[in-house]
């Protein structure tokens, strides 16, 4: 081999001339890499070559050779090339090329160490670790470092040696860099030490932490930006290793990071990179920073931080210590207890937006804003303290703290749309007052500003307005729409569609009152249908369909029908522009029209399911990832990281390769963190399968028997998405089987529909139903027992629940899945559902009463499951019931209120479902719920009074509740004269229970007055079954209390035989228009006085 040629080859690649660099790399790959002997000229080139940059190249380059060519080097010669590497990598000057040269020596070590050769090494490298040399000292705890990175666990007999060594350099007196490089050694050994079998290694970790907490400290206060990165890194890792290892001192680096974030005096981005070690602390170890009671000190200092953000840009993406601590609100608030971040917040709001300092203002709003989305329903009890402050920050002098204001409203109203929807009378003017003062300073100096306080007035309206009564919508159509119709023509993109989607919403929450608007509205949109020449104007064709798919609803079928056909054109192109929301635009606009025109949206409907199909079947080809030497033992297996599943691809070290596949090499050659920070993007096309399955759900519950033959095709499509790595996409494919369940089910002929509860079933199903059940139940269980992602596992319970409720029990027909939905349910309602696991002991778990309310949508949809469950399986789930009978107790015993209710609630409806096998459970259940009849909290009495009700109505344990019976009624009393939570409502309901059961042991002459003068009822219609039975079994057996209240009846049987028609179920009813004939016929003129009335004589 030409070693000249050689050398000069490689110096052509180092210049700066591209065709000169491809010719000289072409010709390395085909005439030198492919031999061994290339490797022996680049290991002296890195050993003996003046220039550091060839140097540099050469340890880049031999690396890439090593695994193809090393066993092949001549046995003889391997000695020395050794020595000379380890001598001239421990006295090489450049640091670049000290770390290139060490990873050479650990990428050969990793192949003689497992053959049994260069054994010494290690020792080599202890012993230089200890030399009076600095930069020895550096460079052997470096290479150590690259051994252990590759040969890890090959390692684990010499850890106590190594500990040994480690726990004195990491307190090296002279060299940053030894101190560093063995945290990063340390690093490697926490991959695969054995927590549970190695007491002693575990021991000994622990024992240098603080060490290792002083490094990073030293290098923060050094202002060592890179050393400081290194040891941020170092304990990012740490949070995914056993969690044994920091648990003896969690909460001590906590404490540190959280001083550390909040420590203005220090740069930006240590604080930044500490406010991220602790946002994966909270996503990956909440229960031990629940446990430990951090949340409240974490929410106060981030909300300190907030005042620092400054007058950055909207656009401005920066990220610093403010932005940071925002998110880490966001996060605690979905992943920690309202107690721990949502009571102190509100606790310190006062003084925020009670502040001299407009960013103190602004920073409490803002706090509130982020906060509001993880805990809504805490959130919501509230914002009677909360509103009045909002209002004063949207008359604030300073416009930045007007817009986070506008900003504030805008978020609380998304979560919150039916409590924030109440205070329209308040808000709205406040609202527009702000518009006006904005749209009137659009030419002035202050124009910048004021086009963002123009659209944070737009989205403010467009979300607050959803959550109005269409009545209470109505009243600001005149106010609202011809400011906003005044911006379509704007020349701000961005204003201009975000008062298009302003009136989108007024349009959906008015209705039909919307319709003198309509053709305005229309005729001024059209323009933007069709366009297309910009990314912007494609923004603005999104905003303009989703507003008329808005717009189609409010005003119906009708007058939308002449512009369908051109929109449904305009969407089909849409999906061929290149521009994926505007994809996910057309799939949206087509629900919307299948809900609108339900059976004759046929004529579209090949086109759409064709269209949702084809999005369906795209290919997604970036799901491979390298994740480097470490996750060597993952090849070709799937792993779930930032909720995707991932195909792990070999290292690249260990792909073949014959040439040189990046020159320019970074001090870190580990490209690993980038290929993880990848993966936290989901790939467009998985966002557009997520929304065009949903879709495909949507269309097939509102066409129903038109879409009956895309049914083979979705389904074969729509399967396999179940296990899609991307969440949001696995949840829709679930939902829309389900739905497409429930919407097969409705179109089989009656005799096939009308199911009994039970198991074996009392009733035949078609057998394509039967098929596509068994389908469903395999697909979901197989990805439901190890679904780490809680939302998928909520909306698995979600659809379950729906569906056994309207179809019964056929799915839970086939072999052992009863079983297995009980276990999952069982283990869900008990915390033990790998979704409900963090990366910490699960010791953590037992203590912990409080769940975010995140955590607790799982538990609450499990259990709305388990009444699924009651209502498929009727009399069949007394049996199942033992099992789930002590953790529902246990929450109907909890200090938290929403637990108590729910668990009350679901007691309730199990024993409406299971009917008389209740019976066993008669003692137990009435102790519970007599004293939940005194609970602190309304909606658990009321809840308490509805399951005593339907218990005695049930039960045939009469004796145990009749010795109960007085009791019973003087709790119900107060309940009569509540009016929050359905309390009366459901008092009433069980009051009459009892009358109907036991009417020997109620004292109708005083009880029965009382019940009548609170009809009708406005809330609970349910309620009204047992109270009208309970009046016409009266009236049958001529009870004369219930006589003599006829004149009182009269005008509450006219209510209720009225509007709204849901009010009684149809048997009722025409049970109560016989009594009320039956009335005519002796009293006419009590009943003549209602028109209603008369019309049903």
């Amino acid at each position: 081999m030409d070693q000249q040629r050689f050398v000069q080859l490689l110096e052509s690649v180092l210049a700066p001339d591209t065709e000169r660099v491809k010719a000289a790399t072409a010709t390395l790959r085909k005439e030198y890499f492919t031999s061994p002997q290339s490797l022996i000229l680049l290991l002296q080139l890195l050993t003996s070559h003046d220039s550091p940059q060839l140097r540099q190249l050469a340890a880049t380059q031999a690396r890439t050779l090593i695994p193809k060519h090393w066993k092949s080097l001549p046995a003889n010669q391997k000695p020395h090339i050794r020595n000379q590497l380890l001598q001239a990598t421990l006295n090489e000057q450049t640091p670049l090329t000290r770390h290139s040269s060490a990873r050479v020596i650990s990428a050969i070590a990793k192949i003689d160490i497992e053959n049994g050769e260069w054994a010494d090494l290690p020792t080599l490298m202890q012993h230089a670790a200890s030399s009076p040399s600095a930069q020895q000292r550096e460079v052997s705890v470096y290479i150590l470092f690259t051994i252990l990175e590759s040969l890890g666990d090959g390692f684990m007999h010499r850890f106590q040696e190594l500990f040994a060594l480690f726990s004195k350099t990491i307190r090296d007196p002279e060299s940053a860099e030894v101190r560093v490089n063995t945290m990063l050694a340390l690093s490697k050994m926490a991959l695969v030490l054995d927590a549970d079998n190695d007491a002693d290694s575990l021991r000994s970790f622990q024992e240098v932490i603080p060490q290792m907490v002083a490094v990073l400290k030293q290098a923060v206060d050094a202002g060592d930006e890179d050393r400081t990165m290194q040891g941020f890194e170092v304990f990012q890792t740490l949070l995914g290793c056993d969690s044994q290892l920091l648990n003896k001192h969690f909460g001590d680096l906590v404490q540190f990071m959280s001083d550390l974030a909040a420590q203005k005096t220090v740069e930006d981005e240590a604080r930044t990179q500490a406010l991220s070690f602790l946002m994966q602390a909270v996503r990956y170890r909440k229960l031990k920073i629940q446990g430990l009671k951090f949340g409240e000190q974490l929410t106060l200092k981030s909300l300190e931080m907030v005042t620092e953000l400054g007058d950055l840009s909207a656009d401005d993406e920066d990220v610093t210590p403010a932005r940071s601590a925002l998110g880490l609100l966001d996060l605690m608030a979905s992943s920690l207890p309202p107690s721990q971040v949502i009571v102190p917040l509100l606790q310190a709001l006062g003084p925020y937006v009670n502040s001299p300092d407009p960013d103190r203002r602004r920073a409490g709003i803002m706090a509130l804003g982020m906060c509001v989305e993880g805990a809504p329903d805490f959130i919501a009890t509230q914002l009677q303290e909360i509103l009045p402050m909002v209002l004063c920050l949207l008359e604030d002098q300073e416009v930045k703290v007007r817009q986070a204001a506008l900003h504030g409203v805008a978020r609380l109203a998304d979560d919150l749309s039916e409590d924030m929807g109440k205070q329209h009378q308040k808000l709205i003017p406040a609202l527009v007052k702000n518009l006006d003062m904005a749209m009137g300073g659009l030419t002035g100096s202050e124009n910048d500003r004021n086009l963002e306080i123009v659209k944070a007035c737009c989205h403010a309206i467009d979300s607050l307005i959803e959550g109005l009564e269409s009545a209470d919508a109505e009243q600001y159509l005149p106010e609202l729409v011809p400011r906003l119709s005044r911006l379509f023509t704007h020349p701000d993109v961005k204003v201009k569609g975000a008062a298009v989607g302003a009136v989108g919403s007024i349009a959906g929450s008015a209705e039909q009152a919307f319709l003198p608007y309509f053709e305005p509205t229309m005729n001024a949109l059209s323009q933007y249908v069709r366009i297309k020449d910009s990314e912007e104007e494609l923004d603005m064709r999104c905003t303009t369909c989703d507003a008329m798919g808005s717009i189609a609803t409010a005003v119906g079928a009708e007058p939308f029908k002449r512009y369908v056909p051109a929109m449904m054109e305009a969407t089909e192109e849409g999906l061929h522009l290149g521009h994926p929301r505007l994809r996910e635009t057309s799939y949206i606009f087509w629900s919307t029209m299948a809900k609108v025109y339900e059976d004759n949206f046929k004529p579209f409907l090949g086109g759409v399911a064709k269209g949702l199909l084809e999005s369906l079947q795209q290919e997604e080809t970036d799901l491979e990832v390298d994740l480097g030497q470490e996750a060597s033992d993952l090849i070709g297996q799937e792993v779930t990281i930032a909720g995707k599943k991932v195909k792990v691809a070999a290292p690249k070290d260990e792909v073949e390769t014959n040439g040189i596949d990046d020159v320019e090499i970074d001090e870190d050659e580990d490209d690993e963190e980038d290929d993880w920070e990848e993966l936290t993007a989901v790939t467009a096309v998985a966002l557009e399968k997520e929304i065009a399955v949903e879709v495909v759900g949507d269309v097939m519950t509102h066409v129903k028997r038109e879409y009956l033959p895309y049914v083979e095709k979705t389904i074969e499509v729509v399967l396999p998405l179940v296990e899609h790595p991307y969440e949001g996409t696995r949840k829709g494919a679930i939902s829309t089987l389900f739905r497409a369940y429930a919407a097969l089910w409705s179109l089989q002929d009656e005799a096939h529909q009308t199911w009994q509860p039970g198991l074996p079933l009392h009733f035949d199903p078609t057998g394509e139903i039967t098929k596509l059940g068994e389908l469903i139940m395999t697909a979901t269980l197989a990805i439901w027992q190890e679904e780490e992602d809680s939302g998928v596992v909520t909306d698995i319970n979600r659809s379950l629940a729906a569906t056994l409720k309207e179809c019964g029990p056929a799915l839970l027909s086939h072999d052992g899945v009863l079983e297995k939905v009980t276990n999952l349910l069982v283990a869900t309602i008990t915390r033990k559902h790998p979704c409900q696991q963090d990366l910490g002991d699960e010791d953590d778990l037992d203590d912990l009463e409080e769940s975010s309310e995140y955590d607790w949508l799982v538990i609450d949809t499990a259990l709305d499951a388990v009444i699924g469950l009651a209502d498929a399986l009727g009399p069949a789930f007394g049996q199942l019931y033992k099992i789930f009978e002590k953790p529902i107790m246990k929450f109907a015993s909890s200090s938290d209120n929403i637990e108590r209710s729910t668990a009350v609630g679901v007691i309730a409806e199990c024993i409406r479902g299971m009917g008389s096998a209740i019976t066993p459970y008669t003692t137990v259940l009435l102790k519970l719920l007599l004293h939940r009849l005194s609970d602190e909290d309304t909606e658990t009495k009321s809840n308490a009074a509805f399951a005593i009700g339907l218990l005695q109505e049930n039960s045939t344990h009469d004796q145990e509740i009749l010795k109960s019976f007085n009791t019973i009624l003087s709790k119900l009393e107060p309940l009569l004269h509540t009016q929050e939570a359905r309390a009366l409502d459901n008092a009433a309901g069980c009051v009459s229970r009892m009358i109907t059961k036991h009417r020997d042991r109620v004292p109708i002459a005083e009880v029965l007055p009382a019940l009548v003068a609170l009809l009708p009822l406005k809330q609970d219609f349910e309620e009204n079954e047992p109270i009208y039975q309970m009046i016409i079994s009266l009236y049958s057996a001529a009870e004369p209390t219930i006589t003599s209240l006829t004149p009182q009846l009269i005008p509450v049987f006219a209510r209720v035989l009225g509007p709204p028609d849901d009010q009684l179920k149809d048997e009722t009813r025409e049970q109560l228009i016989e009594l009320v004939r039956f009335v005519y016929s002796k009293r006419a003129e009590l009943v003549e006085r209602h028109e209603g009335l008369m019309a049903l004589m």
